[in-house]
């Protein structure tokens, strides 16, 4: 990467990218990780890591030539951090379970936010995370606090006055007030994933996938008899959406 970067004999697509140019590359392959994950294909998660692993390199190279942090000191601070966060493992070795594990990292977390004068309880939480995921992420903190509904109930209750909220905001047709109240919808539902310990980012893409698939088997039986969407009736693309459901 060092080569690539030179300013003489480097690669002029190479020599012209910044931090802001590459993230979009970064969070491309992180996905690209996952996909490979999903798909259990090994030799294309080996060929993907490496993809991600790139793009580390790619930013540290940067940093470095304007002296800011090198690729070895990126290695340094994880490492310091694994150890920090594993108290039980390195420093104060004892038997521990993964509930004990997890209380420690949450506790030296809040402790490292606070060294950072990251003093709200939502300090800390990227902005550009995946929405689905950043909403889970803020509920997940201010549960820790006591500021959640004790059990699924007053979940429920809420997704149902939400939905009201929405039909009412239809009739208005407020596009405005619309968009709000689906963006509440959302949300109330993403607590519900956290409070059931489900991903909603990975629950919604599984739903995604299962759609597609069943998508897909209706234009393949429609191919099968030579038909278009458009030359059919709704109730036949229902009855052939309910024989794809048997098939996943």
């Amino acid at each position: 990467m060092s080569q690539l970067r030179d300013k003489t004999n480097g690669c002029e697509w190479d020599k012209e990218q910044t931090f802001e140019s590459i993230a979009p590359f970064t969070i491309e392959e992180a996905y690209e990780v996952t996909d490979a994950i999903e798909r259990k294909d090994n030799d294309d998660l080996k060929e993907e890591l490496g993809d991600l692993l790139l793009q580390v390199v790619f930013l540290s190279q940067i940093a470095s030539e304007d002296n800011i942090f090198t690729f070895e000191d990126v290695a340094e601070v994880i490492s310091q951090k694994l150890i920090r966060r594993h108290p039980y493992v390195f420093s104060e070795k004892q038997e521990h379970t993964s509930e004990d594990q997890m209380a420690q990292w949450e506790q030296i977390k809040r402790k490292e936010r606070a060294d950072k004068e990251q003093l709200g309880i939502l300090d800390g939480i990227a902005k550009n995370l995946p929405s689905l995921k950043r909403s889970q992420k803020i509920q997940k903190r201010v549960s820790k606090v006591g500021f959640d509904w004790p059990d699924t109930r007053g979940v429920f209750d809420k997704i149902k006055e939400e939905t009201y909220e929405l039909e009412e905001a239809l009739l208005s047709a407020d596009k405005k007030q619309m968009k709000e109240e689906i963006g509440d919808l959302l949300m109330i539902i993403t607590n519900l994933a956290q409070k059931l310990d489900i991903d909603s980012e990975d629950a919604l893409n599984k739903a995604n996938n299962k759609f597609m698939n069943r998508f897909s088997f209706i234009e393949k039986e429609l191919k099968k008899t030579g038909k278009e969407f458009d030359e059919v009736e709704l109730t036949e693309l229902d009855s052939l959406w309910e024989d794809s459901k048997k098939l996943s």
